[in-house]
């Protein structure tokens, strides 16, 4: 994993906005319409491409594939990668996400975000048989993609992004493993195949991981905080054992709080999880940092070590406004955390996708870029004040 040895490098999560004509095969595949299968993958190696080379443009460093690949959501595209799972049409008026204490005390706002906004997932899965891995072909097209495009353009290091473990196909129900942590652990174990492949293939693999955090919101009450700590270490466990004999410093480990544009009044404090999320093994930890629920949160490296050898890569622009931010405002929150875990341990990031779903973007597409292109330019302004 390259570091900023000589400058703040810069980087994202990884979900960017996709463009209109590969939306259009994507909406086609989802609804299960008939496809053109080599134009929609002229389509997307193209596309690819072209949003390598912008990132590179933009200034970012370490790049990803957007997550193009992905017919389904950053976490519900396992459906497609994994056996053992049927999906089954969404009960009239459900929605998965609608539970948790947040929600219950701003009831009317998400009554009306979810009035404009409709999940992004449309349908239920349930385990019925045995988990394992069947996505290799797939996979292995981004991974062809990326390194075409890679070729094309200069960039620091590039990665591919997946779902955590905790994250894959989350509010799946259980019907043939004996409990949900066999169920879990059966999952680790064929995710495991796609993050080798990753790291075979000399990318960096980022493992996005929400449901780490977001299950605090839904947990308590009426469970208390020790019960949730414990589900958290235990999870922390099989999320281990998955990246067994992988090279931690090929690891990227995302950690946020849910990218929906809500109060988030009951997210649990990074303070009262960080020692579990250090334990990862992983070279960099991906943490949100630049909205306003969070951005105080930098003080918790005050008194939190960063493990040795280990790089942190805090969000310093926000995917959930369409404000972009001042590159100086950039470079103030990257000089304040470099100055605590030393500027060879930061890389400057997002704070989670601009797009968690094919069709579902959280800013305009030129606004994305302009963040981005803040990012960079206040990654510079940081790398003069920090090497002068």
């Amino acid at each position: 994993m390259k570091r900023s040895t000589e400058r703040i490098l810069t980087t994202h999560v990884g979900s960017l906005i996709r463009p209109p004509e590969l939306i259009a095969f994507l909406r086609a595949r989802q609804e299960r319409r008939p496809v053109d299968e080599a134009a929609f993958a002229a389509c997307l190696a193209s596309s690819v491409a072209e949003i390598v080379r912008q990132q590179a443009e933009a200034g970012v460093d370490v790049v990803s594939d957007g997550e193009f690949g992905k017919t389904i959501s950053w976490s519900q595209y396992a459906l497609e990668r994994l056996s053992g799972f049927e999906r089954r049409p969404m009960k009239a008026g459900a929605n998965p996400f609608a539970r948790g204490a947040d929600r219950n005390r701003f009831a009317e706002f998400y009554a009306e975000l979810d009035a404009r906004d409709a999940p992004a997932t449309q349908s239920e899965a349930a385990c019925i048989g045995p988990i394992a891995y069947t996505g290799q072909a797939a996979l292995q097209h981004d991974i062809d993609n990326l390194e075409a495009a890679l070729a094309k353009t200069a960039v620091t290091e590039a990665f591919l992004p997946v779902a955590a473990p905790a994250s894959v196909i989350p509010d799946r129900k259980n019907e043939y493993y004996a409990n949900d942590d066999d169920c879990l652990q059966a999952i680790a174990e064929a995710m495991r195949t796609e993050y080798r492949m990753i790291v075979d293939a000399g990318f960096l693999v980022q493992l996005d991981d929400a449901r780490t955090a977001v299950t605090y919101d839904r947990m308590v009450p009426p469970a208390s905080f020790a019960d949730y700590r414990h589900w958290v270490g235990r999870y922390v466990e099989v999320l281990n054992h998955a990246l067994e004999g992988i090279p931690e410093d090929r690891v990227r480990y995302h950690v946020c709080w849910g990218s929906w544009p809500g109060p988030h009044t009951t997210d649990v404090p990074l303070r009262d999880i960080v020692d579990l999320i250090l334990q990862v093994r992983a070279g960099a930890y991906v943490i949100e940092g630049a909205n306003p629920r969070h951005e105080h949160e930098w003080k918790v490296w005050q008194s939190v070590k960063l493990p040795a050898g280990k790089v942190l890569v805090p969000g310093v622009i926000s995917h959930a406004t369409n404000i972009v931010e001042h590159p100086e405002l950039v470079c103030e929150r990257i000089v304040r955390l470099a100055q605590l875990v030393g500027r060879d341990n930061i890389i400057a990031g997002t704070d989670c996708g601009f797009a968690q779903s094919p069709m579902y973007r959280r800013v305009h597409p030129t606004i994305m870029w302009a963040k981005l292109e803040a990012l960079a330019a206040g990654a510079k302004l940081a790398t003069r004040e920090l090497w002068r």
